[in-house]
């Protein structure tokens, strides 16, 4: 492979694992598909209960709008609460609701378990490829994200 065409594969192959993934997961769900961004948003607010709708816009690099909307829709289908901000009324917290977290659990232990046997699969070698790949993979993550945040 030609250096230059690095950094495309790398990309290619990440996104191709995560779309994998998630298409893997939905097999056997009896609950209603969620998208990626809902579920990125219930993450979120399971990881900051009581975030504001701003400030997980800023969080997930979307628009307000559009989480407004992301809001909207996991409010009706009973996996988020918003409450008026008690310091800003025209501002909205987040909090999950329980069957948020039951859902977000259940899809986290089956991800971990997905992986952990696909990762058991290969070979000695390839699994210590990716062990050490990981502290570089972090990095370009971490690089990003401060690029996409600024100084």
């Amino acid at each position: 492979m030609a250096t230059g065409d690095f950094p495309d594969s790398l990309a290619d192959v990440l996104a191709g694992i995560q779309r994998l993934i998630r298409r893997r997961l939905r097999h056997g769900l009896t609950a209603p598909r969620l998208r990626g961004a809902q579920v990125e948003l219930l993450r979120l607010v399971a990881s900051q209960p009581g975030i504001r709708v701003s400030a997980a816009a800023k969080e997930l690099y979307l628009a307000g709008n559009s989480v407004s909307t992301l809001v909207n829709q996991l409010s009706r289908t009973g996996y988020l609460r918003r409450e008026t901000d008690p310091g800003d009324r025209r501002s909205a917290l987040l909090f999950p609701t329980p069957e948020a977290r039951a859902r977000l659990h259940d899809w986290e232990t089956r991800r971990s378990a997905l992986v952990r046997e696909q990762v058991a699969r290969l070979a000695e070698a390839d699994q210590a490829a990716l062990a050490a790949a990981l502290p570089a993979l972090r990095r370009l993550a971490d690089n990003l994200h401060e690029e996409t945040e600024g100084p």
